[in-house]
């Protein structure tokens, strides 16, 4: 995982008065060329990281290697962090215990903040449906990621689905990146609520402080908000047993839809599928029906039968 290497590099670079692309890359079992990408991507980052050209240069930190890393600004910090966090969803061991160490190592008013902006942010890549439609980061994204952050309140300006608008005082516990799509995920007088911040009309933090649950974790809040909507929007229920040649196909093709059980006597594995329709799922299905057997409901079972007489008419 890049994240790894990134949070390796820095203790590196924290250890050393200067190292190469050459010691990285022995170092972290990488190439030249990926270590030089890495330390490029800790100084895009914000980190104060520096070249030094020429015989006997190197890579350093801004401050020397001897400061504990009080180089970092806390802005700085927290861009390192966020960096890291943007992972968290699937963050290994390895991950955390390298991110322990390095909130010890820096400055004392840095390392709520740093700790706060790792666990702020957490990207999932499966999009909603088929949009393929990119968006730029909603207006209000930063505001509600510093407030998230800082752990202080906001007033919330929403408006929803449809059109109406609304204002509250909301406590941001983290923030989602679904696909294109940006997410709040925040404490409210009535229970963890959900907001679209492209929907954010206005935010304006408080001095209050944010309630936040000691067993919070945001990844897997998110995990269950995320199945929670897609349930409610694939609410069919498709069986079916897979030859298990074709896992890797049936999975490529509906992603989160897809549910996979035990092995059935015959060696062939038992799934449940997802949808909003039958005969839309039938569809999807019927390019599988060399290794996939819908065993129900009868409608789907029914509308494959006519899909594939509807093709034997047209091309056998």
């Amino acid at each position: 995982m890049r994240t790894d290497r990134l949070v390796a590099v820095l203790l590196l670079l924290q250890r050393r008065e200067q190292v190469t692309a050459a010691e990285v890359a022995r170092e972290l079992e990488v190439s030249e060329r990926t270590a030089r990408r890495d330390l490029d991507a800790l100084a895009t980052a914000g980190v104060p990281v520096y070249s030094v050209q020429g015989r006997g240069g190197g890579w350093r930190l801004v401050g020397g290697a001897r400061t504990d890393l009080s180089g970092l600004t806390a802005g700085e910090a927290r861009a390192l962090f966020l960096l890291a966090g943007q992972a968290s969803a699937a963050t290994t061991p390895t991950v955390k215990a390298a991110l322990r160490k390095l909130v010890r190592a820096l400055p004392e008013p840095f390392r709520a903040q740093a700790e706060a902006a790792a666990s702020s942010l957490v990207t999932d890549p499966q999009r909603w449906g088929a949009s393929r439609i990119e968006h730029r980061p909603p207006p209000f994204l930063d505001a509600l990621q510093d407030a998230v952050i800082r752990g202080v309140q906001v007033q919330l300006g929403y408006v929803d689905r449809t059109g109406t608008g609304t204002e509250r005082t909301v406590h941001p516990l983290g923030i989602v990146a679904k696909g294109p799509s940006w997410y709040l995920v925040a404490a409210t007088g009535a229970g963890r609520r959900t907001f679209r911040i492209d929907r954010v009309s206005s935010v304006a933090p408080t001095d209050e402080p944010v309630h936040r649950p000691e067993d919070f974790d945001l990844a897997e809040s998110w995990r269950e908000i995320a199945d929670g909507i897609d349930r409610r929007r694939t609410p069919l229920e498709v069986h079916a047993v897979c030859a298990p040649e074709a896992m890797g196909r049936l999975r490529l093709a509906l992603g989160e839809r897809l549910d996979v059980g035990g092995a059935t006597p015959d060696g062939r594995v038992e799934v449940v599928i997802r949808g909003r329709d039958e005969y839309v799922l039938a569809g999807e299905l019927a390019w599988l029906a060399e290794w996939l057997e819908v065993t129900g409901p009868p409608g789907v079972r029914d509308h494959l039968a006519a899909i594939g007489a509807a093709l034997v008419r047209r091309y056998g």
